[in-house]
């Protein structure tokens, strides 16, 4: 598990008055991915159009290039708006195998200070039931502090 403490302030430091949202996307994946060798595949899918997903910035091998919000663990997370803890991929209905070697996966929505939907951030890993409730308040808290002034 990541020290989130320091995850959390080098973020902060890296990205402080950085308004820019793939600017900001880009060096949040890239420090989250390099903090846990949990994390195999990390990165966004930003919201393009109504109800689409486009990939973003991202570390680890290829990703889907575009997820409808209908379908797959992103979809889930950009259409309700809430946290996607997936133990087991095989198990999630409609689950979208980008990679097939991902067993287990956490999906974040992304907001900006307003509320306004950004997208999605994505940790895939190759392990079963990798990721915990504590991963998901502390990335939740990462990225709410990163995105807050986000443009």
């Amino acid at each position: 598990m990541p020290d989130y403490t320091d995850l959390a302030a080098r973020i902060r430091a890296l990205t402080e008055g950085e308004t820019d949202t793939v600017a900001l996307m880009a060096t949040v994946a890239c420090e989250v991915h390099h903090s846990d060798e949990r994390f195999d595949w990390t990165g966004f899918y930003r919201v393009v159009a109504p109800e689409l997903l486009k990939i973003g910035p991202y570390q680890g091998g290829h990703g889907c290039l575009v997820i409808p919000f209908s379908r797959g663990v992103c979809g889930a997370a950009a259409r309700t708006g809430e946290v996607q803890l997936v133990p087991d991929v095989e198990a999630f209905p409609g689950h979208i195998a980008c990679s097939s070697s991902t067993r287990s996966e956490i999906v974040l929505p992304v907001r900006d200070g307003a509320g306004r939907l950004l997208g999605v951030f994505d940790i895939d890993c190759d392990q079963p039931d990798a990721f915990t409730e504590e991963d998901a308040r502390e990335l939740a808290a990462i990225l709410e502090t990163a995105f807050a002034e986000a443009r």
